[in-house]
């Protein structure tokens, strides 16, 4: 899959890319290669994704170990939201006055708020909540985001239907 990209890389020199992404680590393309493997199938075993990556058993544990460490990536069990109990989702686009991290904290603290993402446009963040139905969902907007100091607007949209959830988009 990657055994030329891999072989040619794999001894590549950390490079400038760090510092310019603010402290974001290198990936060798052997590194990639590992998470294109947990991409397919967060089980598969290390033995076979060493076989994959033309490296040993131990050593792409200590890989693994060490992007998790990073934070680079997480192995988690992404379910479906339906079914597990929660009926609605919506994206909220947030306005701030004032300081848009310190909101953006806030709201990273709360459970119901999957992401939150700063952006440049219309809002200032996008927030992605998970709630169990609809009245659970005004709660969350109408008592808990709007009354974060420093929240001027809110504006949600409600799914109607997922039709694409992924987490496949590689390595690119």
């Amino acid at each position: 899959m990657h055994s030329d990209r891999v072989a040619s890389r794999s001894a590549e020199p950390r490079d400038s890319r760090e510092s310019r992404n603010g402290g974001v680590p290198h990936l060798d393309a052997v590194s990639l290669a590992i998470i294109e493997q947990l991409q397919e199938d967060g089980r598969r075993p290390y033995a076979a994704i060493g076989k994959a990556v033309g490296l040993s058993e131990a050593a792409v544990r200590q890989r693994v170990q060490k992007l998790l460490d990073q934070g680079v990536m997480q192995i988690v069990a992404v379910t479906d939201p339906l079914t597990v109990g929660f009926r609605r989702q919506a994206m909220v686009g947030v306005g701030v006055e004032g300081d848009v991290e310190s909101v953006a904290d806030a709201l990273s603290g709360m459970d119901e708020c999957e992401y939150v993402v700063m952006t440049a446009g219309s809002f200032d963040l996008m927030v992605e909540i998970v709630c169990e139905d609809d009245d659970h969902l005004l709660e969350v907007v109408n008592r808990r985001i709007r009354a974060v100091p420093g929240v001027r607007a809110t504006e949600s949209f409600v799914y109607l239907k997922l039709k694409k959830q992924t987490y496949m988009w590689g390595t690119r």
